[in-house]
């Protein structure tokens, strides 16, 4: 990418997607969104991006389309759908990607190495997103926590093609890059695996659900096997937000066959309530998708800690259960509600 004013695809326009399209079309990006729900295309199309940020409204004119423009080739294609279609996404916008651009992966889970198996991994781009956004109707857009990006290349130090894209998305939020990308992917998947599948179980925003001791404790338990899963694949954790140390958040031993709290156990307990108050608002998209009769990304969350685990013949019980009762929910074969986790905080005792 040598281009000083990049063409950008962002695909998807769901709340994090609208919300990068419409921030980089407010900064007068040459920017072009895609959505294949008929209901966003027509309400940007007829009002802008309509962005909500700290209860101020605002809207920003911008070009969006059903489809990938034929015939037109774009410096940098962000990713921005949900996981389970984040390699129909790849393949299909990947004839207009030039020559010397890069995919960007915005998607939770470990989607870099899927994408790079499509378009090769000198062409992607991994991007973490540290901040929340939600769509309470189609084509508005409301930022629901605070934060930025983290980017990096699979396997490699940031480029100048990281550094180009990370100046791009400082209009969305501040943007860091890091030479261990898999070391902040592991980190977000383990906070990601406890507080939106835990989320999509209980029904819930997870503000009122840190409150409840019995769910912080499911939630360590789950971001404990993501922890040793990740440390057998000999993966170095890094700092989420520089200072969240998944490393010391799993549990020890001791600390889960204490019959009673432990200083060190309590500083756990007291630092989820500190990440639910921070994402207090936020709404998992696990569950969204279950009620609009999607394909959740389970699978990509706590169905890859499995996934991972099986392969070290590491047994990780709590996320093996999660996934189920997840499919559970997808299936209909039960309702979302503080009942169904609480039949899992059992399950797993």
């Amino acid at each position: 990418m040598t281009s000083d004013t990049p063409r950008v695809l962002v695909v998807g326009a769901g709340g994090i997607g609208g919300l990068v399209a419409g921030s980089l079309a407010e900064i007068g990006a040459d920017v072009t969104a895609v959505t294949t729900n008929p209901g966003i295309l027509a309400a940007v199309r007829d009002r802008g991006f309509r962005l909500r940020e700290e209860g101020e409204d605002r809207a920003v004119p911008g070009r969006i389309e059903a489809a990938p423009p034929e015939g037109e080739r774009f410096d940098v294609v962000v990713l921005a759908t949900q996981p389970p279609s984040v390699e129909d996404a790849a393949r299909t916008a990947l004839p207009t990607l030039a020559d010397d651009g890069a995919m960007v992966v915005l998607q939770n889970g470990l989607c870099e190495a899927r994408v790079a198996r499509i378009v090769g991994p000198e062409r992607v781009v991994g991007g973490i997103v540290a901040w929340g956004a939600s769509m309470p109707e189609p084509g508005l857009y409301e930022r629901t926590a605070a934060g930025g990006f983290t980017l990096g290349r699979i396997g490699g130090d940031p480029d100048d093609t990281v550094r180009r894209i990370g100046a791009l998305l400082e209009a969305v939020g501040p943007v860091t890059t890091t030479a261990n990308l898999m070391g902040a992917r592991w980190s977000k998947l383990a906070i990601n695996c406890a507080i939106s599948s835990l989320a999509t179980i209980a029904g819930e925003r997870l503000g009122p659900l840190v409150r409840v001791r019995r769910y912080r404790r499911l939630a360590l338990e789950v971001m404990s096997e993501a922890v040793e899963v990740a440390r057998r694949e000999d993966v170095r954790l890094e700092k989420v937000a520089g200072t969240l140390d998944l490393d010391w958040v799993a549990l020890t031993d001791a600390e889960r066959a204490a019959k009673v709290g432990s200083a060190g156990l309590t500083a756990k307990h007291a630092l989820l309530i500190a990440v639910g108050l921070r994402y207090r608002r936020m709404r998992s998209s696990m569950l969204a998708a279950i009620e609009r009769g999607r394909t959740p990304a389970i699978d990509f969350l706590n169905g890859e800690v499995v996934a991972h685990a099986a392969t070290h013949g590491v047994e990780v019980p709590v996320n093996t259960l999660v996934v189920e009762r997840v499919w559970q929910l997808a299936r209909g074969e039960r309702t979302p509600g503080r009942a169904v986790l609480d039949e899992l905080y059992e399950a797993t005792r």
